[in-house]
């Protein structure tokens, strides 16, 4: 009670600090069901799945970690909340949340959406045009992947750097920060997994640089470092069928030739058989390596500022499918302060990630005891059925005695 109270007392704290930058959207969940009034739910569909507000099974404060939980399996959920229009034109844009795939998620998305300030939230779907996407996806054991989708001149780039996402079922904390000078970060649990320049990992525009055209590699240039010896020669005795005639097959004696055709022996696979020779290899005497192309500055390349510059943020939603339900998501920061976003993790994430895995730790213990117990019980009650017939089978015994020592006395008369 004293560390929720002293956890409580942290998140007012933090509500409370300033931030150096703009805070757009930040979302608890710290009011309770007062979270319905904020968040919309789409109707595009009949059948969405339904969220509840929830720490879960196992947690590192009940208050604290209460988030959006998905609850049914094999659904689509479509889910968002809004907020005052802005611009990251020239300023830092980070977008920040958590999530805690509990489940052991089998597939399914845990992903973020930032829309503008046109979407129709009653009919958010798929189909609906977004700015970014971010966030982790999994789905069986090939992705496992962190997305991040980002919207220029209408057209959807991923980022072509793989980056693998958490998937111990723990809650993670996952940033991603564009900046103006065209640079980018992703976090997870506030520490760099990837970074670098926009368009050297997102397809946007032509590379800056391509191979000279006019220029050829020299005729006399080797790049191998192995050539066919032109000296060897195939065997003789090499060439042979891979596939021989069955001579010792008989033609079957219900053969009919003119309704099964001209009777053929079987193939048989020839055992002299080498495959397609080879001329062996002998080092290039021309070999210099890969040949450098020289290139040239590409006259299709134009820069354009505007990339990951977007004019009317203004809803943050939550457009998922997941095969297995009960992923929760909390701690939502958007902002053009960085280093507030990293003390909001800090405090928020950073504070019950070691209680909610020792909580976590705890009840597969306890787990683990009732499955003894209920092991040790199973093996008392196969014990005691057991038991049951032996008995009788002593009870039958003792009956027979008498008569058994009544036969003896007459032998013996």
């Amino acid at each position: 009670m004293i560390l929720h109270m002293q956890l409580l007392l942290a998140l007012l704290w933090l509500l409370a600090l300033p931030a150096l930058g703009t805070v757009h959207f930040r979302e608890q969940f710290l009011d309770g069901a007062k979270w319905q009034e904020r968040w919309v739910l789409s109707q595009h569909k009949s059948n969405y799945g339904k969220f509840r507000l929830t720490a879960g099974s196992f947690y590192g404060d009940p208050e604290a970690d209460k988030g959006l939980q998905t609850s049914e399996n094999l659904k689509f959920y479509a889910i968002s909340s809004r907020f005052k229009p802005f611009s990251n034109k020239g300023k830092p844009l980070v977008i920040q949340y958590t999530v805690k795939h509990e489940q052991k998620i089998d597939c399914g998305g845990g992903y973020v959406k930032i829309f503008p300030s046109n979407l129709n939230q009653k009919n958010m779907s798929g189909e609906s045009q977004y700015y970014i996407m971010f966030g982790p996806d999994i789905c069986g054991s090939d992705t496992k992947k962190v997305h991040v989708i980002l919207n220029y001149k209408s057209k959807f780039y991923p980022n072509k750097k793989q980056i693998r996402c958490k998937v111990d079922g723990f809650t993670h904390l996952y940033t991603l920060i564009l900046r103006p000078d065209h640079t980018y970060e992703v976090k997870i649990d506030n520490e760099i997994v990837a970074s670098g320049i926009l368009e050297d990992d997102w397809d946007f525009l032509p590379p800056r640089r391509i191979n000279d055209p006019k220029v050829k590699k020299p005729e006399d240039w080797g790049d191998e470092p192995e050539i066919d010896d032109p000296e060897d020669t195939k065997p003789e005795d090499w060439n042979v069928a891979e596939y021989i005639v069955d001579n010792s097959a008989e033609k079957p004696k219900d053969w009919d030739d003119v309704k099964q055709g001209v009777w053929q022996p079987p193939l048989l696979k020839n055992p002299l058989y080498r495959g397609e020779w080879q001329p062996r290899k002998i080092p290039n005497p021309n070999y210099r390596g890969i040949w450098p192309h020289p290139q040239i500055e590409n006259p299709a390349y134009v820069p354009d500022e505007s990339i990951s510059v977007y004019g009317n943020i203004s809803v943050i939603g939550l457009d998922l499918w997941q095969v297995r339900s009960g992923t929760i998501f909390d701690n939502f920061l958007i902002t053009d302060d960085e280093t507030y976003a990293e003390e909001f993790g800090d405090e928020t994430w950073g504070e019950t990630k070691h209680p909610e895995q020792k909580m976590n730790q705890k009840l597969i213990e306890e787990e683990k005891k009732r499955e003894r117990a209920r092991e040790e019980e199973e093996r008392r009650r196969r014990g005691r059925v057991e038991e049951v017939p032996k008995k009788k089978a002593s009870r039958r015994q003792k009956q027979q005695q008498p008569s058994q020592t009544l036969v003896a006395k007459k032998e013996e008369l």
